[in-house]
Parts: structure tokens; C-alpha cells; sequence
């Protein structure tokens, strides 16, 4: 598999703009779409993130990485020391490390890296032979 990078530039910003975008337009939104889309959209970038990093692995070990990685950020939610929280407390380290442990955060990691496996498997499977 050969992935291709301006395509996957692509659908990077596309996904932080629609993550940012559930963030910010409160009240437009049905109430569990705006409490969950922005995990799974972030879980989504990681996806699309470790698979224009690494564009000969597999679709599987994508989404393998992409699980390990978003639990351990949710996980390491659980500590809080002076100098982590102050990350926190910025813009960009709240975004990436976020705040607070929530398990519900573990299921939109995994729907998240669920819906990038299955896109680029069906978009692999549309468009086999040609470079994406």
C-alpha cells in the first residue's frame, strides 16, 4: 500500500476543521453529536495523521497505533502533576492531551479509528490498483 500524502494533507485539515467546528457552534448541533464528535473526529485525525506518516503500513497497523496511542493519551488523563497541567491549560495541549479521564472518550477513539480503517479499506478496495 502506498498511501498519498496530498490527499491525506487533505483529509487532515478537513477533520480538524469539523472537529474544531463541534467545538464552537454550540446549540446548532444535536446534544450527542456535540458531546461526541469531536473524540471520534480526533481519533479520526490521529488515523489519518499516522497514516501520512507511515504510508507502506497497513491499514490494520494504522488503526493498531492509532488505539494505542488515543488510550494512552486518555489514560494519562489520570495524572495530574503541575507541570502536565499547565500543558493542559494551553490551547494545543489541551486539544492533544486533554483534561479529564472519561471512558466514553474510549469508545469514541475506538469509532473514530473504526471509521478511518473502514473508509481507506473501501476507498483501497474502490481504487485498488492506483496510488491514493
Amino acid at each position: 500500500m502506498n498511501r498519498n500524502r496530498y490527499l491525506y494533507i487533505l483529509f487532515i485539515t478537513i477533520t480538524i476543521i469539523a472537529g474544531l467546528a463541534t467545538r464552537k457552534i454550540h446549540g446548532l448541533l444535536p446534544e450527542f453529536i456535540q458531546n461526541y464528535a469531536g473524540d471520534t473526529l480526533w481519533a479520526l485525525m490521529v488515523y489519518l495523521i499516522l497514516g501520512f506518516i507511515f504510508t507502506e503500513k497497513s491499514s490494520l497497523w494504522i488503526a493498531s497505533g492509532t488505539i494505542m496511542f488515543s488510550f494512552a493519551i486518555e489514560i494519562s488523563q489520570l495524572y495530574h502533576a503541575p507541570w502536565i497541567d499547565c500543558i493542559r491549560n494551553t490551547t494545543l495541549g489541551g486539544l492533544v492531551l486533554g483534561f479529564g479521564f472519561l471512558w466514553s472518550d474510549l469508545l469514541c477513539y475506538s469509532a473514530g479509528t473504526s471509521i478511518g480503517f473502514l473508509l481507506e479499506t473501501l476507498f483501497r478496495k474502490k481504487y485498488d490498483k492506483k496510488q491514493y
